[in-house]
C-alpha cells in the first residue's frame, strides 16, 4: 500500500508536471495538510522529495514556491538527458526486440495522427515511453536512475514549450528515425538521431517559453 507522504508527492507532482499549479505560485503547507486531511509531516516530507526534484524551492523568510524555470535550466536538464539518451540508444539498438520497436514506431505514428486532430495527451504518452523504454533496455541500472532523476523535470518541460502542431511534427521525425534506425541495428545512426533530437527539444524549448522563462 502506498504510503501517505508518497501518495502527496504524487498528487502535488502531477499537479505542476501538468500546469494545475503555476510556476512561481506559492505552495500553502496549511492548505495542503487541510486539504489532504493530515499533519505537516508527511506534506513536508513530500514537498523535500519535490525539492529534490527541482519542481519546487523554499526561500528563507518567504515561504515554498513551484520553481520558475529558467533557459539555464532547460539548458542543463537537456545537457544531461542527451548523455544518458546517446549511450542508452546505442546500448538499447543491439538488444531491444524488434517487435517491441515496431510496435513502439506504430505508437509514434498513431500519436502523431491524434496531435494532428488536436488530442496532445497521446503523444506525451508515446514520447515517455519510448525514452523511458530506450534506457530501460540499455541494461545499466545507474543509466535507469540517472534518468529517472530527471524524469520530472522533463516531463514539466514537455507540457510546458515544444508541443505546438510543427514542435510534434518535428519530435516525431526523429523519434522515426531513432526507432528505424534500431530495427536496422544501426547504432551509430541511431545515436546520432537521439542526440539531435535532445538539440533540437533544447532549441525549440527555449523558443516556446520565451518570456515564461525565469532569469538566468
Amino acid at each position: 500500500m502506498e504510503k501517505l507522504p508518497d501518495q502527496i508527492y504524487r498528487v502535488l507532482r502531477h499537479r505542476i508536471v501538468h500546469g494545475r499549479m503555476k510556476a512561481g505560485s506559492r505552495i500553502a503547507i496549511n492548505d495542503l495538510t487541510e486539504e489532504f486531511g493530515t499533519s505537516k509531516t508527511p506534506v513536508r516530507e513530500a514537498l523535500n522529495r519535490l525539492e529534490y526534484d527541482q519542481l519546487i524551492v523554499t526561500r528563507p523568510r518567504s515561504g515554498t514556491f513551484v520553481v520558475q524555470p529558467t533557459a539555464d535550466d532547460v539548458v542543463e536538464v537537456c545537457q544531461l538527458r542527451k548523455g544518458i539518451e546517446w549511450v542508452a540508444t546505442g546500448l538499447s539498438a543491439r538488444t531491444m526486440p524488434e517487435a517491441l520497436l515496431r510496435e513502439l514506431r506504430e505508437e509514434i505514428v498513431t500519436a502523431k495522427r491524434h496531435a494532428d486532430g488536436g488530442d496532445f495527451e497521446p503523444f506525451f504518452e508515446s514520447d515517455f515511453r519510448l525514452h523511458n523504454l530506450i534506457v530501460t533496455h540499455a541494461g545499466n541500472t545507474r543509466l535507469v536512475r540517472a534518468r529517472s532523476s530527471v524524469e520530472p523535470f522533463v516531463q514539466w518541460l514537455r507540457v510546458l514549450g515544444a508541443t505546438g502542431p510543427h514542435r510534434i511534427a518535428g519530435s516525431t521525425r526523429r523519434h522515426l528515425e531513432i526507432v528505424d534506425a534500431m530495427l536496422d541495428r544501426d547504432a551509430e545512426a541511431a545515436m546520432a538521431a537521439a542526440a539531435l533530437h535532445v538539440d533540437e527539444v533544447q532549441q525549440w524549448t527555449v523558443e516556446d517559453l520565451g518570456g515564461a522563462l525565469g532569469g538566468d
